[in-house]
C-alpha cells in the first residue's frame, strides 16, 4: 500500500515538471542575440526580412529588440518593404480615413469642346463701295437711310454730270454718223464706228446700266440725269449722299453689305489653337437667341495673337439667310476636337503637375500604392490621354493622391537614410554638456565603424529622456545614426 502510494506521488511530479516545463518555454523571452522564430508570427508563404524603428528612425536591426523608449521593434516581412521601389504602404483603416478613391485607365473618346467667346461680324468679301467715276451732283436720293435694306438694281439715287451729258451726245452723233456713211467707202465708216464704239466704251466705264445703254443704242435721247443702281443685295452699312450735293470721282456715296453670310470672329486661347483646323465644323450660340445654335465652318485661323489675352483670332463662316445675325452681336463658339478618336485615358484628377513632371499614384494591390511619372496627350474635360507609365486596367488614385504622393516622398527621404550597411554605430566616451537647443556634446573615443579618431562633437538625442538621468561629465555608452548628411542622432544612451 506505501508503494502504490509513492508510485502515484512520483506520476504526479513527473506530470508537474511536464507541465511546468511547458510553461517557462512558451514564455521564454528571445534575447537581444536570439533569433526570433519568424514561422511563429510570420504570415503564410512570407520571409522574415529584418526589424525597422518603431519611432520611424532610420535603424534596422536582424533580431528582436527594443528601443530606447522600450518600445519593440516591428517586423517586416517579404513584400512588405515599405521603400522597395519606391512604393509605399497605406492600412486600410488609413485608406478610408484619407478618402481614398481609385479608378482603371481605360480607352475612352477623347473628343472635347473649345469653348471661345467671339463677335458676329461683316463679311469683308460681300461689302460693296457705290463710288461713281464722274464728277456731278444729286439730284434725288431713293435710299437715304443708313440700315435701309436695298434689293439688286434697286435704285440708289440720280446724279446731273455734265460729262455724262457731253458724253451721251457723243455716242448718239457717232450712231447717226454710223447710219448717214453707210455708202461710204470702208475707210470711212470704219472710223466712224470707232468714234461710236469709244463713245459707248466711256459710257459703259462709267458703269452706266445696260439698260440705259441700249436705250441710247436704239436711238433714245440723251438724258439729263442718270439714275445709279444697287449691284448688290444686302443693307446700307454706310451712307454719305446728300441730295444736292456735290461729289467728285472716286469718293464713296454709300457702302453696302450683303449680310446673307457673316462672320464670327472668335477668340481661341493659345493653349487650344493647335487643335482647330480649317473646315472644322462649329456650333454658335447667339446671346440674343437663347436655345438656338447656329452652324457653321472654320474658314481662318489668323497669323496673329493678342499678347494681352493670349489668344488668337479665328474666323468662322455662317450663313445667314434671314439675316438675323447682326454685326456686333455677341457669340459663344464651341468647336469639336479629336472627334472619333479614342486612347488609353486617365481622370485629370489623378494627375500630380509639379511643372517640371507629371505624376500619377498606382494602386497595386490593396493598401499599396506607387508613385509613376507619366507621358500625357490630348486632355479632354475629364480625362487625359497617357502615353507612357500606366496600362490599361491599372487603378489609378483619383482621390486623396496628393497626401500619398506626400508620404511616399517622406517614405523616400528616411529610405535615403539607410543606403550604408551598418546603420547603428557605437561608441564610448564622456557626455561633455547638454545644449539649450537639446543637443549634447560629447567626447567620444575612436569609432573604428567611421575610421573616427577621438574627438569632440555634437549629437542630437532621438527622444530627450535619453539624457534626464544622466549628468554632465558621466561616461556614457551610446549608439548613433546620421539622419541626414552632417546630423548625427544618438538613438540609445546609457551610464558606462
Amino acid at each position: 500500500m506505501k508503494n502504490i502510494a509513492i508510485l502515484a506521488l512520483l506520476v504526479v511530479a513527473a506530470a508537474l515538471g511536464y507541465w511546468f516545463g511547458g510553461q517557462q518555454h512558451d514564455g521564454a523571452k528571445v534575447g537581444p542575440g536570439d533569433t526570433a522564430p519568424a514561422s511563429a508570427s510570420a504570415p503564410a508563404g512570407k520571409k522574415l526580412l529584418y526589424y525597422r524603428n518603431p519611432m520611424g528612425l532610420p535603424d534596422t536591426s536582424p533580431v528582436p529588440k527594443k528601443d530606447s523608449m522600450g518600445m519593440d521593434y516591428l517586423p517586416v516581412y517579404e513584400g512588405e518593404d515599405e521603400d522597395a521601389g519606391g512604393s509605399v504602404k497605406i492600412s486600410t483603416a488609413k485608406v478610408q480615413k484619407l478618402g481614398v478613391r481609385s479608378e482603371a485607365a481605360a480607352m475612352r473618346d477623347l473628343s472635347r469642346p473649345v469653348r471661345a467667346a467671339g463677335r458676329v461680324e461683316v463679311d469683308e468679301r460681300r461689302v460693296f463701295a457705290i463710288a461713281p467715276k464722274f464728277e456731278g451732283w444729286i439730284e434725288r436720293l431713293h435710299v437715304n437711310t443708313t440700315g435701309q435694306p436695298v434689293g439688286r438694281g434697286q435704285p440708289l439715287f440720280e446724279v446731273y454730270s455734265p460729262e455724262l451729258v457731253s458724253a451721251q451726245r457723243e455716242y448718239q452723233v457717232a450712231a447717226r454718223g454710223v447710219e448717214q456713211l453707210a455708202a461710204a467707202g470702208p475707210e470711212a465708216q470704219a472710223s466712224i464706228r470707232q468714234v461710236a464704239e469709244a463713245a459707248l466704251a466711256r459710257l459703259r466705264n462709267w458703269d452706266i446700266s445696260a439698260e440705259q445703254v441700249e436705250r441710247l443704242k436704239a436711238g433714245g435721247e440723251p438724258t439729263r440725269t442718270l439714275t445709279y443702281r444697287s449691284p448688290v443685295a444686302g443693307v446700307i452699312l454706310e451712307k454719305k449722299a446728300l441730295q444736292g450735293m456735290r461729289f467728285m470721282p472716286g469718293e464713296a456715296l454709300y457702302q453696302i453689305a450683303d449680310v446673307s453670310g457673316v462672320w464670327v470672329i472668335a477668340d481661341v486661347f493659345e493653349r487650344d489653337i493647335a487643335a482647330v483646323q480649317i473646315g472644322q465644323a462649329v456650333e454658335v450660340g447667339i446671346d440674343a437667341f437663347p436655345g438656338r445654335t447656329f452652324a457653321g465652318k472654320v474658314g481662318y485661323l489668323y497669323p496673329t495673337l493678342n499678347p494681352q489675352t493670349r489668344t488668337v483670332p479665328v474666323r468662322i463662316e455662317l450663313p445667314n439667310p434671314r439675316g438675323e445675325l447682326r454685326p456686333a452681336m455677341y457669340a459663344n463658339v464651341q468647336l469639336k476636337v479629336g472627334a472619333g478618336r479614342t486612347a488609353l485615358a486617365i481622370p485629370i484628377s489623378a494627375i500630380i503637375d509639379s511643372g517640371a513632371a507629371q505624376r500619377v499614384i498606382v494602386q497595386l494591390e490593396e493598401g499599396r500604392f506607387e508613385p509613376r511619372d507619366v507621358k500625357l496627350g490630348l486632355r479632354g474635360d475629364d480625362y487625359v490621354e497617357v502615353k507612357e507609365g500606366v496600362k490599361a486596367g491599372e487603378q489609378v488614385v483619383v482621390a486623396a493622391n496628393f497626401l500619398i504622393d506626400s508620404e511616399s516622398n517622406l517614405k523616400a527621404a528616411l529610405g535615403g537614410m539607410k543606403d550604408k550597411p551598418a546603420v547603428s554605430h557605437h561608441a564610448v566616451g564622456t557626455l561633455d554638456s547638454i545644449e539649450s537647443d537639446g543637443s549634447v556634446m560629447v567626447t567620444h573615443e575612436p569609432v573604428p565603424s567611421l575610421n573616427w579618431p577621438t574627438m569632440t562633437m555634437a549629437f542630437i538625442p532621438a527622444n530627450p529622456a535619453l539624457i534626464d538621468k544622466i549628468k554632465p561629465g558621466a561616461a556614457i555608452h551610446f549608439e548613433f545614426v546620421e539622419r541626414k548628411p552632417g546630423e548625427w542622432v544618438i538613438t540609445k544612451l546609457e551610464a558606462h
